[in-house]
């Protein structure tokens, strides 16, 4: 049975030195990392990953255009500021009609491995909602590119580049970028009858 005394030793041994600090991070060995250290550690890693861009697509910038292929494409001047808008648009419908129809993202590139499941689908009514007009704007916008002079190939090169993001369409022919100038061009036309009005100027597609 522990006494009196005994008690009042461990209470006074338990308020010895200071507390320890919540959330802190901290070195392998359990010390403090100081700010000054965080800093140079963040700055090492952007270092290590601007050089591996530079290696690995030959861009000394610190764009975040650089960080995927449509981007890139953009920063190497084969489509305008405009078109890489419409493209990020698209893409972000996309990524909303799935995520909200509880489908999976089908470019592993773009997400976490272990969420490749994609998620459940929401119950609610204003989820519903939420996922009908996703899925209503998904179609749409697939109408749109279909609807275009070639449209299965300007369907599935938009798609690749925009949702799927293969790298390798970064280098690809004439012919090809053609297709995604039309299907992007078609984009921004929709986008601008949405936001004006279907009698609004004319526009050619380049």
């Amino acid at each position: 049975m522990t006494s009196k005394a005994q008690k009042l030793r461990a209470k006074r041994k338990a308020q010895l030195g200071r507390p320890r600090k919540a959330n802190a991070e901290r070195f392998a060995c359990g010390k403090i990392r100081p700010e000054w250290s965080r800093q140079e550690s963040e700055k090492e890693a952007m270092a290590v990953a601007l050089a591996a861009r530079k290696r690995m697509h030959g861009l000394d910038t610190t764009s975040a255009f650089a960080g995927y292929t449509l981007g890139r494409l953009f920063l190497d001047g084969r489509i305008t500021a405009e078109q890489r808008e419409a493209g990020d648009d698209y893409a972000a419908a996309m990524a909303r009609y799935y995520h909200l129809n509880g489908i999976p993202y089908p470019s592993v590139r773009a997400q976490a491995l272990d969420r490749v499941a994609g998620h459940p689908g929401e119950t609610s009514e204003e989820r519903a909602r939420m996922a009908l007009k996703a899925a209503d704007r998904m179609m749409r916008l697939e109408g749109v590119l279909a609807g275009c002079e070639e449209g299965r190939q300007v369907k599935t090169t938009i798609f690749n580049v925009c949702v799927m993001d293969y790298e390798g369409l970064r280098l690809m022919p004439e012919p090809q970028l053609a297709w995604l100038r039309r299907g992007l061009n078609a984009l921004i036309f929709d986008k601008g009858l949405r936001e004006y009005g279907e009698g609004g100027a004319s526009f050619e597609q380049r």
